[in-house]
């Protein structure tokens, strides 16, 4: 069985928009010409197929294989190429619950398709991501419906009549389900919900999804790597005890902040998340590079070996994150009121709904309401204050040293972040000025990235708002990131 390794996905920060979208914001067909564009001209082998917070088609795998036939007999969907849905938790996301239960419907439908365009019975569909995971229970009751009442109504009757003898077989027989985790307990408790899920399992293997934006957005830079990396270690170490192969994914974006995986950065994020299998490939990694660029790196990824990750001492590292947590949130509340006045302006690249996510969640973390971390990065980039920097007045000389040892391009990570740092922007506060002097020393700035977001100061200082989206943009096409 094939494990992708390079998982194309949805996030909305690229600047540029691709040749085949018709408006500047993908839906709908659009996304039909991605997967397709993905596959053929980049090399990705996995597509999320994101049901999360907006509309999505459910005929992809059918539209696929009718428009790009010729592509698709050569690379097959469910061998060599792969759609993962990712459907709402109804746990969490009780207006979006049903659009669970239509998208494992519609899995049975993909698999006749396939089967007419191939001619045997390969899966075109058979795993999907359940977001906010929380808890085994939450991962089971997935499973079981699946395979109780999608699958196992075929045998049902009406009146009669056998219900597959009348609709036909409904398969596959089960599907896996990929938890994401995606806050700080639950990332570090991953290894034990996994081990709870799969103690009554005969499975070959398992995916599990660590999310790297909200943990930065919710607990800073340091405390995401952090908390990432001690999870995949945990992983590893859960898979050598049970003997079930244990396949992680990382959701890194190309900002440092969230994730700093970026054509250009590949060998470096590689590295940095040793344990992890599937690293996602977001909108600016694939649009905001030349093509030559995205295709090297994409190969790459699928080219490399997994790494095992190193132990460390993660009872110290804790505490100093706890630590740097602590000065992040505080940090974040005082700039909270100027991002969400900026964050109105930064554009949209995909139709979407709003969030419901962690510190962006409808009913805020300490009373701080804050946009999804896209627009939150852009937003703090574009008053040229790189949200990598908050929290660092947290750590001693010492921590960051140990740091380092552990979060190994945390340095590096800072200085591509500082790279478009304003050292006039009034809301830097003087306690981490005085911390990167004492940290980093000397590093390079853009000047014109400066420059720009010195006329977005100037703008908001000025109440002249109008042209704010605009010069955003231009900020962000030569950081190569939107946030």
């Amino acid at each position: 069985m094939k494990v992708p390794k390079c998982m194309s996905t949805q996030h909305p920060d690229n600047v540029n928009f691709p040749f085949f979208s018709e408006n500047t914001e993908m839906a709908g067909e659009d996304e039909i010409k991605e997967a397709y564009y993905v596959f053929s001209h980049l090399g990705c082998d996995e597509q999320m197929w994101d049901y999360e917070g907006k509309e999505v088609d459910n005929f992809v795998v059918k539209k696929l294989l009718t428009k790009y036939s010729s592509f698709f007999m050569e690379n097959k969907i469910g061998r060599d190429l792969f759609i993962t849905p990712r459907v709402p938790n109804p746990d969490v996301e009780k207006a979006e619950a049903k659009i669970l239960l239509e998208t494992l419907e519609s899995i049975p439908r993909s698999f006749d398709a396939a089967k007419l365009f191939y001619g045997d019975r390969t899966a075109p569909i058979f795993e999907v991501i359940l977001p906010m995971a929380t808890d085994a229970s939450s991962i089971e009751k997935i499973y079981l419906y699946y395979k109780n009442f999608v699958h196992g109504k075929q045998n049902a009757k009406v009146g009669n009549t056998v219900i597959k003898n009348w609709i036909g077989e409904f398969k596959p027989e089960r599907i896996n389900v990929i938890p994401l985790f995606e806050d700080m307990e639950h990332i570090l408790n991953a290894d034990k919900i996994i081990k709870e899920f799969l103690k009554d399992k005969d499975f070959e293997y398992q995916r599990v999804f660590f999310a790297r934006s909200d943990p930065a957005l919710n607990y800073g830079l340091l405390s995401a790597t952090v908390i990432n990396k001690i999870g995949l270690y945990r992983l590893n170490k859960l898979s050598k005890e049970i003997g079930i192969k244990i396949y992680p994914i990382v959701g890194v974006g190309s900002s440092p902040f969230r994730g700093n995986l970026n054509p250009e950065n590949v060998e470096n994020t590689l590295k940095e998340y040793a344990g992890a299998h599937t690293f996602t490939v977001q909108s600016a990694f694939k649009y905001d590079y030349p093509p030559d660029a995205v295709r090297k790196a994409v190969s790459k990824i699928k080219n490399s070996e997994d790494i095992t990750p190193e132990k460390f001492d993660s009872d110290r590292i804790i505490g100093i994150v706890d630590k740097y947590k602590s000065f992040y949130q505080s940090a974040v509340s005082d700039v909270a009121n100027v991002i969400n006045r900026i964050a109105k302006y930064v554009p949209s690249r995909r139709k979407r709904k709003p969030h419901v996510g962690l510190f962006g969640y409808s009913r805020g973390v300490n009373g701080i309401k804050l946009p999804r971390a896209i627009r939150f990065t852009a937003s703090m980039y574009s008053i040229g204050f790189p949200p990598e920097i908050l929290g660092i007045d947290a750590l001693s000389k010492e921590d960051f040293s140990y740091v380092k040892t552990v979060y190994k391009s945390f340095e590096k990570d800072l200085r591509d972040a500082l790279k478009f740092y304003n050292p006039d922007s009034p809301y830097v506060p003087q306690s981490i000025r005085i911390k990167l002097k004492e940290l980093i020393g000397d590093f390079e700035v853009d000047e014109s990235h400066r420059n720009i977001t010195r006329c977005i100061l100037r703008a908001l200082a000025e109440n002249r708002e109008e042209h704010i989206g605009e010069l955003i943009l231009n900020a962000a096409s030569l950081r190569k990131f939107l946030g």
